[in-house]
């Protein structure tokens, strides 16, 4: 839930040059499966699309104000993007400019905020056009 509530605040932070979106893959560690100790919640396998869509509100509200979609039961977004189970990836213009490592090891806001400030840097910083005469 935390790294949840730094990705809202880096989402906040940044809303004048990034669109942000969740996406809401299967469940890293099902209470009926590869049970963690320290999970947040109690969310067993998802058996249909229905359950899926009922566990993404649990992630919806550590981040009301982003945008949520959720991966279909084929797990198409998440094995397109090997997100397995949670990962950071800035696309533009379809193509990805930052790829995070695997979470929950390489899942760093830190490294994200870094990169979206040299991004807005460049931003502002205007263009040097040089003119022969």
């Amino acid at each position: 839930m935390a790294r949840l509530r730094s990705f809202q605040r880096l989402a906040a932070h940044f809303v004048d040059i990034a669109d942000f979106l969740l996406v809401y893959i299967e469940e890293a560690h099902p209470s009926d499966g590869w049970v963690s100790s320290d999970a947040a919640y109690n969310i067993p396998k998802h058996q249909c699309l229905q359950d899926r869509l009922r566990a993404a509100e649990l992630m919806r509200e550590g981040a009301p104000d982003c945008p949520l979609a959720v991966d279909t039961m084929d797990n198409a977004s998440s094995a397109a993007y090997g997100a397995y189970f949670e990962r950071l990836y800035i696309i533009q213009e379809e193509k990805v400019m930052y790829q995070g490592g695997r979470g929950p090891e390489g899942y760093k806001i830190s490294e994200l905020r870094s990169w979206l400030d040299q991004y807005k840097s460049r931003l502002q910083s205007p263009s040097a056009v040089v003119i022969q005469v």
